[in-house]
């Protein structure tokens, strides 16, 4: 996976993610957590989540012994992506936190397929992604608090 390839795949994601998010009325009128980060954090973290996996998956596939192991990978992340990106979709644009609290636990368990099978090529491949780990579970946290502190949904 050329730098230039997982760079780009990674601003696909965030573009993608990002221009799906709304922060309008709907979402201004839910009630969130106490523990819910100022809004500026949420860029921030992104960012640096995205730049991280996107080492990561370069660090990894340059580590894969073949093309079987580096074409698994590449699929590995490309769900990865894809998860992130519908979980921006149930929850901003379907306006579905319940949904995509669900598909927000598809999504944790692909980082942490991710994290176990870059270990096996890489420690540092793996730890890079750790990060991504604990924000999307501090995201579920707050997911799940919208949830409790909103539904019904739909």
């Amino acid at each position: 996976m050329p730098v230039g390839i997982a760079v780009m795949a990674a601003l696909l994601v965030a573009l993608l993610g990002g221009t799906i998010t709304d922060l309008g009325p709907w979402y201004e009128s839910l009630h969130k957590p106490a523990f819910t980060p100022p809004r500026p954090v949420f860029p921030i973290a992104w960012t640096t989540i995205f730049a991280l996996a996107a080492l990561a998956g370069v660090t990894a596939w340059r580590a894969a012994p073949n093309v079987r192991i580096s074409d698994t990978l590449v699929g590995l992340f490309a769900l990865n992506g894809f998860l992130n990106v519908m979980w921006s979709l149930l929850f901003f644009r379907l306006q579905r936190p319940d949904w995509a609290f669900v598909e927000l636990l598809l999504l944790w368990l692909s980082i942490a397929v991710l994290i176990v099978y870059c270990l096996r090529l890489s420690r540092l491949a793996s730890m890079l992604l750790v990060p991504y780990l604990v924000w999307v579970s501090a995201a579920g946290a707050l997911n799940w608090g919208v949830v409790q502190l909103n539904a019904p949904f739909g």
